[in-house]
């Protein structure tokens, strides 16, 4: 897909540094119209559209929270009524918080709840609401961002990891039903560095992850937002092949 002229909506993409903010950049530096969603952070949110129209595309923010169907609804309305069109959904928005795997009594069933209704019911909710106008467009892509812990079962906590394994689930039913002319497909990360991971852990925690990931996995460094970026430009831009697809990006961890 050749990316200059044709608009996204990336969700939860309101931190400059962050895996949403590096995406809404990455595709404007390609000239993608980008809508910057933002739930609370509005001052952020404007730093990303700043960032993108230096890129030399046009961008805008949209407050909205996901798990809100009328909010997806809205967004993806302001954006065509701002472009005329949709070629391209980024569902990066989630929730965690940091709970032991092995504590189960500290997770219930409103904990649940509450990262289910972001990280899965929203970016179904985006998806249904982007869908005819992705159709129209004829070559689309859906790209969700999943994690590692759909498949190990770990990560920040079992609630987390339960939410990525069904928004896995949601990327292939997806992808049957808005074939041909939509391509969906996950991206997973593993290893994650940066701002997300550095907030639901100790500094010393975080600095023996960086340890591990430059000592103990194959390809010897973490996985930082901007290659999460260049991972969801590939399955946007350049995979005109692949739908339903989970891309492990780890930089190898799964494989010790």
């Amino acid at each position: 897909m050749d990316l200059r002229g044709k608009v996204a909506i990336v969700t939860g993409s309101s931190s400059p540094e962050g895996v949403g903010g590096e995406i809404a950049k990455a595709l404007a530096a390609r000239g993608c119209k980008v809508a910057v969603n933002y739930s609370a952070n509005r001052a952020g949110a404007g730093k990303v559209v700043a960032a993108c129209s230096a890129a030399g595309s046009e961008a805008i923010a949209l407050q909205g929270n996901v798990a809100e169907d009328a909010d997806c609804r809205r967004m993806v309305n302001a954006t065509v009524e701002r472009w005329g069109r949709l070629d391209a959904l980024v569902n990066n928005a989630a929730v965690t918080r940091a709970v032991p795997l092995d504590d189960l009594e500290a997770l219930d069933a409103d904990e649940f709840q509450k990262l289910y209704a972001v990280n899965v019911i929203g970016p179904f909710q985006m998806a249904r609401a982007a869908a005819p106008h992705l159709k129209a467009a004829g070559d689309a892509a859906v790209v969700n961002v999943s994690s590692m812990a759909a498949f190990l079962g770990s990560g920040s906590s079992i609630a987390y990891a339960a939410s990525k394994g069904a928004l896995n689930t949601l990327t292939l039913s997806l992808a049957r039903v808005l074939a041909p002319e939509v391509r969906v497909n996950a991206i997973c990360p593993g290893g994650l560095l940066g701002g997300w991971t550095q907030k639901i852990m100790s500094e010393q925690a975080y600095r023996g992850k960086i340890h591990e990931a430059e000592t103990k996995f194959p390809l010897k460094r973490g996985v930082w937002p901007v290659d999460v970026a260049r991972q969801v430009l590939f399955l946007i831009e350049g995979a005109r092949t692949l739908t339903g697809e989970l891309l492990q990006t780890d930089s190898g961890r799964h494989l010790y």
